[in-house]
């Protein structure tokens, strides 16, 4: 009764414990997801506008999988570390009165499982870097093919990135079965140590028995437990591939945790300065993309800026709005050099709307921000959005994803409202109106000029429609200011102005559009 009471003990005991264990796993391994993937997001707004320049498929991937891969790491990887140190010891404690030669043999041959796992490491983890490396190329060309999939089918290029993703598809294949290969080989070394070591260990033990130096049933405890001996070990070695792969993730993961943020100033946010360009020029390697830009503007008023594709506007704008450094010269605002600013200070100061502005899923509210309702619909008002979501459900009105329930017009209007209540002084539409239809163009037109009344609006547009009005226009051609003025004075010149107008009004009349 006594020997049953003690093996239902510890079968519960057993019971619990494996529970418990279980337990604890789940949740440090759910404590350590939370943790990396909120210090990535702290680290990327920490970046700010510098986390531009990453990939943003690698950045995906590093806090979806990756830390997913991590987290089977300390999960799994090591408590079965330390199960695997401290087990043999106490097999080992237990048969050294039984029969201490079984007991030595089966302990000296448990390191050898080990040292099988060193002589493929070096080898699995350059393997594993390569596997990462093409998965994360893989994902970036595919999400980079998802984003221009109307442009791909438009200028039928998507037969020829179809090829393209089939090659990196392909090769992805081949790393994935050569990690495979690598994963069953060390398997079956691992195996066959333990095994051996097993067997090594009761060949003494009958040796022993045969010799009368262990009883019958010190030999049967001995053959019961050798195979324990190598167990721990041995699932060790199977989770040894995972914590490997979670080793290569992690190289990315704290690559991108200890990124330093680019150097920024101390100034706080100045109410509506005046804004200079002196002698600014940028580089991408050896090519130079902005050369000695120099112009000033008001705290308030319309500037435009124009040129052909490739010219440099694009990298003006992200100039303006902070998100590209790098550059030499000088960026004014009033007195102060940009660089002389808080990232946060710059992003209040001068904030940009491209083509393709991105909203959340929620109210319109929420996509604001924390403001007052009244300062929310006064913004709405000017840029002559409140009468339509009156129509709808007001501030409550709900917002799928990146606001595609609203027009292309809309969404632009609705972040143009967003940067007014930020009370952002310098407003830069980079193409705010490429992807619009002509009425909705007309209106955040309209808006711009009646904000140019008390900010400094930036207007960035290959059409040249939208930029009669400006107060000053800027030419730009190779990356060069080669004209400016007025439209009348631009037109009176006859020069790269000119010839872009007539250009494209004669387009406008052959396609039936207004001139």
């Amino acid at each position: 009764i006594a020997v049953s009471l003690v093996g239902i003990s510890a079968m519960a005991l057993r019971y619990i414990l494996t529970n418990l264990d279980t337990e604890i796993k789940f949740l440090a391994s759910r404590r350590v997801r939370m943790v990396l993937r909120e210090k990535i997001y702290d680290k990327l707004m920490e970046l700010g506008n510098a986390a531009d320049s990453l990939n943003t498929a690698e950045i995906v991937q590093v806090s979806g999988e990756g830390v997913d891969q991590l987290e089977v790491y300390f999960s799994s990887y090591l408590p079965q570390f330390f199960y695997a140190l401290i087990a043999p010891l106490t097999l080992f404690a237990v048969l050294l009165p039984v029969d201490w030669r079984a007991g030595l043999v089966l302990l000296v041959c448990v390191p050898l499982i080990p040292l099988a796992i060193i002589m493929v490491q070096k080898w699995a983890k350059k393997l594993l870097s390569k596997y990462w490396g093409q998965y994360t190329k893989m994902g970036d060309t595919f999400l980079e093919n998802l984003q221009a999939l109307t442009m791909l089918k438009v200028y039928q290029a998507d037969e020829a990135q179809n090829k393209v993703m089939n090659e990196q598809a392909e090769k992805f294949r081949k790393i994935t079965m050569r990690v495979l290969i690598m994963q069953l080989n060390s398997i079956s070394v691992m195996d066959f140590v333990a095994y051996a070591g097993a067997a090594a260990g009761m060949i003494v033990a009958i040796y022993d028995l045969g010799a009368g130096k262990t009883s019958v049933s010190g030999c049967l405890l001995v053959i019961l437990l050798a195979a324990d001996f190598f167990l721990p070990m041995r699932k060790l070695g199977s989770f040894f591939h995972v914590a490997m792969n979670g080793i290569a993730a992690s190289d990315r993961i704290f690559a991108l945790l200890d990124r330093e943020p680019e150097t920024q100033g101390e100034r706080e946010m100045i109410g509506h300065p005046a804004l200079a360009f002196e002698n600014v020029s940028l580089s991408y390697g050896e090519r130079e993309v902005l050369k000695n830009i120099s112009f000033t503007m008001k705290n308030h008023g319309f500037l435009a800026i124009v040129g052909e594709s490739g010219a440099g506007k694009s990298t003006l704008a992200a100039l303006l709005s902070g998100r590209k450094k790098g550059y030499t010269g000088k960026i004014l605002f009033d007195d102060a050099e940009a660089s002389e600013f808080t990232a946060a200070a710059l992003r209040q100061m001068a904030g940009m709307i491209g083509s393709h502005p991105f909203f959340f899923a929620g109210t319109v509210a929420e996509n604001m921000g924390e403001y007052t309702e009244e300062e929310m619909e006064q913004a709405l008002t000017r840029v002559s959005l409140k009468e339509f979501l009156d129509s709808r459900n007001g501030l409550a009105t709900i917002l799928s994803e990146n606001a595609s329930n609203l027009s292309g017009g809309q969404r632009q209007r609705l972040a143009l409202a967003r940067l007014l209540l930020q009370d952002t002084p310098v407003l830069v539409l980079d193409e705010a109106t490429s992807s619009i239809d002509g009425e909705s163009e007309a209106q955040i037109m309209a808006a711009a000029k009646d904000l140019a009344q008390d900010h400094a609006v930036i207007v960035i547009s290959h059409r040249l429609k939208n930029v009669i009005d400006a107060d000053r226009i800027l030419v730009l051609e190779d990356g060069e200011i080669r004209e400016e003025g007025t439209h009348e004075e631009l037109l009176a010149e006859n020069g790269i102005y000119a010839g872009m107008y007539r250009e494209q009004k004669e387009l406008e009349a052959f396609a039936g559009g207004e001139a």
